[in-house]
């Protein structure tokens, strides 16, 4: 099959598909917010693009960035396989990939003591990738690298953090049985002085102006154009609610993760404070590999429909977007006037899509119901630091997951785009799982331009970007690679690769914090996309 016949007989199917879209005027609710342009969405980062691109076929251009391997620093923040690593980027520019992606690790940077940071390595590897014509999306990852699918390596929080939770291990998040997980710092703890007279909020904070001194001639060159600032278990604004590590599997409803002595104290303090001081938390939500049906909480006409249920769950999220609120207007203050995006990243949690209870959503943090949107309101929160949602399970089909797991991962990726775009800020996406298959390509695309390409100029909708999930020599085999840089290119919109599409203005200061009120009006929920159905 020749590369002509991109993604070989479904492309027929796609262009059908496109064509449905193209018909359908895709609708979103209309918002009395701000109202200056920017780029593709009111309160994204400006991007620096001329009208000949922006009124040509150009505009149809999606960047396209490839994650660079967990462990390119090793946990021993060495960096080992530089020959190697410089022949695959050198093969990824050709194949005109925009740039890569890749975790700077707290674990490693501040491993050794408090505000003793260590950044050689990552020059090391910063100047490798500017040498080789690409560009950075930089993750603070402030979460542990093991336990969560498809983690290879293992690369803890730092040590000294560790040893604060062997004397008080309620600074992690717990679950009902008592176990805690160490893969992130609770948000219980935010802006408690515990670790040697910091906050949880102030070491993030510290770290990240560590960054920016450090690296301050990438930003000012502009290689580094992304900073996605870790929230939560795998860098995403979630609970740990589903950890391998635990001994959860697919499709577990997971559970409930705010058991620690301090997220039990905010809980109780809520409770009284609505009347309520004899409300407790959950003790009926059941355990990790439980379906929805097993549980009291659940299950049809369950806890999760009663006052109390919803009470819960609505502190629950709300602890869950004030925490990321928080960590990015400190990332905001820190990158204003740098010409990057902010990306706040979000958990595509599609078991139990279509259950009623939404289970593992809502173990999660993310409280989206039939008639509850639980993701227009993160997105709300994040359009205050002109922020990007970063949105997984972009390659994902209904088809070729478990219908007893009630999945749906195409209408959960249809919600928090169109989540995105009302609320006036860009989208970007990622693979969730390796993927080197056609199918797996044209879904992306499928996501990335709903409505197609636009030959007249900006189409109506379009992703910001997309990066992909991950180099590997796999993925540089000759098939594979072969497909891959057709991937690229209709990425592209079959436009040759342009750099400028990637230039950014300088990022905005946070706007005024929005009344946690206000971002709650967005749980009102939105008609899909039209054709929605069509596409299962």
């Amino acid at each position: 099959m020749g590369d002509h016949d991109l993604f070989g007989p479904s492309q027929k199917k796609f262009q059908q598909k496109n064509r449905q879209w193209r018909k359908g005027n895709l609708k979103f609710t209309s918002q009395k917010r701000s109202k200056t342009l920017q780029a593709v969405t009111t309160d994204a980062p400006t991007e620096r693009i001329s009208s000949n691109i922006r009124n040509g076929p150009l505009a149809n251009y999606v960047p396209l960035f490839v994650m660079l391997q967990l462990g390119v620093i090793t946990r021993e923040n060495e960096f080992l396989e530089e020959d190697k690593l410089e022949k695959q980027l050198k093969e990824l520019r050709k194949a005109g990939v925009d740039g890569v992606m890749v975790d700077v690790w707290w674990g490693i940077i501040e491993g050794k003591g408090p505000k003793q940071y260590d950044w050689s390595s990552y020059r090391k590897l910063f100047q490798l990738v500017q040498k080789c014509g690409l560009r950075i999306q930089a993750i603070m990852s402030f979460h542990q690298c093991g336990g969560n699918i498809g983690d290879a390596v293992y690369i803890p929080i730092p040590e000294w953090v560790l040893s604060v939770g062997e004397k008080n291990p309620d600074i992690f998040y717990t679950n009902r049985s008592g176990n805690r997980n160490q893969e992130y710092v609770s948000l219980g703890v935010d802006n408690l002085p515990l670790f040697q007279g910091r906050t949880a909020i102030e070491m993030y904070s510290d770290y990240m102006k560590s960054f920016r001194e450090n690296m301050s001639d990438f930003l000012e060159d502009e290689t580094i154009i992304d900073i996605e600032v870790g929230l939560g278990p795998a860098g995403e604004l979630r609970y740990p609610s589903y950890p391998e590590t635990q001994g959860w599997k697919f499709p577990g409803i997971g559970e409930f993760q705010c058991y620690d002595k301090y997220l039990k104290q905010d809980f109780k303090t809520a409770a009284a404070k609505a009347g309520h001081p004899e409300w407790e938390l959950p003790d009926d939500a059941g355990t990790y590999n439980d379906t929805p049906v097993k549980t009291g909480f659940f299950a049809t006409n369950g806890t999760y429909l009663t006052e109390k249920g919803k009470f819960f769950l609505k502190w629950y999220s709300n602890k869950l977007i004030e925490h990321g609120d928080q960590i990015l207007d400190e990332a905001n203050k820190i990158f204003q006037g740098y010409r990057v995006r902010l990306a706040a990243k979000v958990s595509g949690i599609h078991w139990w899509y279509t259950d009623d209870s939404h289970a593992c959503e809502l173990t999660s943090g993310y409280y989206n119901l039939k008639g509850r949107d639980g993701y227009r309101p993160i997105a709300r929160m994040i359009s205050r630091h002109y922020g990007t949602l970063n949105f997984t399970c972009m390659e994902m089909r209904n088809s070729e997951q478990s219908a007893e797991a009630k999945c749906a991962p195409e209408q959960l990726v249809q919600q928090v785009l169109s989540a995105g775009w009302t609320e006036n800020i860009d989208v970007a996406g990622e693979n969730a799982l390796p993927r080197y298959d056609r199918k797996a390509y044209n879904q992306i695309l499928l996501n990335v331009r709903p409505n197609g390409v636009n030959e007249n100029g900006q189409p109506k909708h379009k992703m910001a970007g997309v990066t992909y999930l991950r180099l590997t020599d796999e993925l540089l085999e000759r098939k594979n690679f072969r497909i891959f840089k057709s991937f690229v290119k209709k990425m592209h919109a079959d436009q040759d690769y342009c750099r400028d599409i990637t230039d950014l203005a300088p990022l905005q200061r946070s706007k005024a914090r929005i009344p946690i009120d206000e971002l709650l009006e967005a749980t009102k929920p939105m008609k899909p996309f039209r054709g929605t159905k069509k596409r299962i």
